[in-house]
């Protein structure tokens, strides 16, 4: 099974049940990126000392982009209209939340590019 067959399984909600799984995930994911961005953010402006700021910004633009990607082959994939229970409406929702990521993401390594000290 190679990484295509991955992702149309993913969004078509996989084996396990009704279509609104893959849009489920597809939420989850997008929701994991906008935390790990908001994070890495709060890294940059020195309000948590854990972790590499630059890191995380790359690992939010990363699951952003998953979820994104997530959402729109869902959204390709999906049959019918909102409310017929094939998760449309989740997969919509989930677009907004992986571009924020991502921008949260390219927010903190713009950030953590400037705080780098020259040496």
């Amino acid at each position: 099974m190679n990484a295509s067959d991955v992702l149309m399984a993913a969004a078509e909600g996989g084996v396990i049940g009704d279509g609104r799984i893959g849009a489920n995930l597809a939420l989850a994911v997008g929701a994991v990126g906008v935390a790990i961005g908001w994070l890495a953010l709060a890294r940059v402006a020195g309000r948590s000392r854990t972790g590499n700021a630059r890191t995380g910004a790359i690992s939010a633009m990363t699951v952003g982009l998953a979820g994104t990607v997530l959402a729109v082959l869902h959204l390709a994939t999906a049959s019918g209209g909102p409310g017929t229970g094939n998760g449309l409406v989740g997969a919509v929702a989930a677009i907004p939340l992986g571009v924020i990521a991502i921008v949260l993401g390219r927010r903190a390594l713009i950030r953590s590019r400037r705080t780098v000290p020259a040496g």
